[in-house]
């Protein structure tokens, strides 16, 4: 299913919103991001994108060459194993190799016995001195004998190397070519691998789903949260189209927002300090929200109903002290391929406050945890957060990272709802790759 992916479209417009409130909040109320299809391509970028028959023949040309090497390469390695010296050669060499072996040994056992001869020599008595150097002549003539015999056995063993070279030089010449086959494949495996990641994210690309508000989701949850404690939050997903929804899924999101977004801008996992689980009908046992695991699979829902899951918050003991928030927005597609993104979210702010007795806890910011229509537009303000704990009517796309700054809110606050978009937005991006058979 490609359900997933929708829930990546719904978000992704905002991955980039902590970057636009690091800027002056003041122009994000009048600034609003370039459609998709009308933005301008990176002056690196190509101005025209490969087609889907495009990626696809570069993948078939590279398993093509792949598949080309790898036959290549077969049939030299078959040849390699099938090379027999000459039976006479190869027992001329075998017989000449260990004729040498055996030569170098003697004559090594000759230098040992005239070794010890010398040396019984020199202490030897008057007595015993005449059978003493006739030893020693005896072993040096033995050494003699046993150094020319490995000389010949030297010289019969390079002879039959020799006579067996033109078949170790074409041993060696098959090697030389298998092993520079072997390089070729190397790239072209890299090149089949880039195609087929090409095709692949091409083909994860979100079709063209509705963005509307057949699904609508109601968060709700604990206004604060003890460091190293867990909460459970109740989470509402309807169907408020006008017919059954055949593959409804829910996205859930948890983190503290940091005190300074260049944490998070400098490859901080915003995630790292909440682990969120959830559990409904047909789910009893509390299942991660993990990256491979990455949403709640509602499933068919008919006109009307809703589904309700509980969603068990677990924070860190590490986590920073402040605010936190949860996030969540759905999505659906039906067996006729028609398929859409919600135009709604939902978040619910809650503070985090240290387990440790011996410091001051911070005040609990009041909330509200009942959905809410969002606020009147105020001057030079956010026309589209909801409120704290509240659902949220502002469209999931690229407007989102438009939203102004709220005077009468920090600024933390009135840019969360599109903070933890973009946060959720990471979440469900690394996803859509490894999704690619979904």
């Amino acid at each position: 299913m490609k359900i997933r992916r929708i829930l990546a479209t719904a978000v992704a417009a905002a991955v980039t919103t902590p970057v636009v409130f690091l800027s002056a909040a003041p122009a994000f109320a009048d600034t609003k991001p370039a459609p998709a299809s009308t933005q301008k391509p990176a002056a690196d970028e190509d101005d025209k994108k490969p087609s889907l028959a495009e990626l696809e023949k570069a993948v078939a040309d590279a398993q093509a060459k792949v598949d080309e090497l790898e036959g290549r390469r077969q049939k030299l390695v078959d040849e390699l194993k099938a090379m027999k010296l000459d039976k006479a050669l190869a027992d001329e060499l075998a017989e000449a190799t260990k004729a040498l072996g055996a030569a170098k040994a003697a004559e090594k056992t000759a230098a040992e016995t005239l070794a010890k001869a010398e040396e019984a020599l020199k202490s030897a008595t008057p007595e015993q001195k005449e059978a003493a150097e006739k030893a020693v002549a005896d072993a040096k003539k033995a050494l003699g004998e046993a150094t020319a015999l490995k000389e010949s056995a030297e010289l019969r063993d390079q002879k039959a190397e020799q006579a067996a070279k033109p078949f170790s030089d074409a041993r060696v010449a098959l090697s030389q070519k298998i092993y520079r086959i072997d390089v070729d494949l190397i790239l072209a495996r890299e090149t089949l691998k880039n195609a087929q990641e090409a095709l692949e994210d091409f083909e994860e690309l979100p079709e063209e789903c509705k963005e509307d508000r057949s699904v609508l989701v109601d968060l709700t949850g604990p206004k604060k949260i003890t460091a190293g404690t867990s909460a459970v939050f109740s989470l509402s997903i309807k169907n408020n189209s006008q017919r059954t929804l055949d593959s409804v899924n829910a996205l859930a999101f948890a983190t503290n927002l940091p005190d300074d977004w260049e944490d998070v801008l400098e490859g901080e996992k915003p995630e790292q300090f909440i682990t969120v689980e959830w559990t409904g009908a047909g789910n009893p046992h509390w299942s991660p929200i993990t990256e491979e695991f990455d949403s709640i699979e509602v499933g068919s829902l008919a006109r009307g109903k809703k589904a309700d899951v509980k969603l068990r918050l677990t924070l860190d003991p590490k986590i920073p002290v402040g605010k936190g928030v949860a996030f969540s927005t759905g999505a659906y597609e039906n067996n006729d391929g028609s398929c859409g993104i919600s135009e709604q979210y939902s978040n619910a702010y809650f503070d985090i406050v240290s387990g440790k007795t011996d410091k001051p806890q911070p005040k609990p910011t009041p909330s509200k945890t009942t959905a809410t229509p969002a606020p009147a537009p105020t001057s030079g303000g956010n026309g589209n957060t909801s409120q704290q704990g509240g659902s949220s009517n502002t469209p999931v796309k690229g407007s989102l990272a438009a939203t102004g700054a709220n005077d009468t809110l920090p600024l933390g606050l009135a840019a969360a709802a599109a903070v933890a978009l973009g946060a959720g937005a990471l979440v469900v991006a690394r996803r859509r790759k490894a999704d690619g058979t979904a």
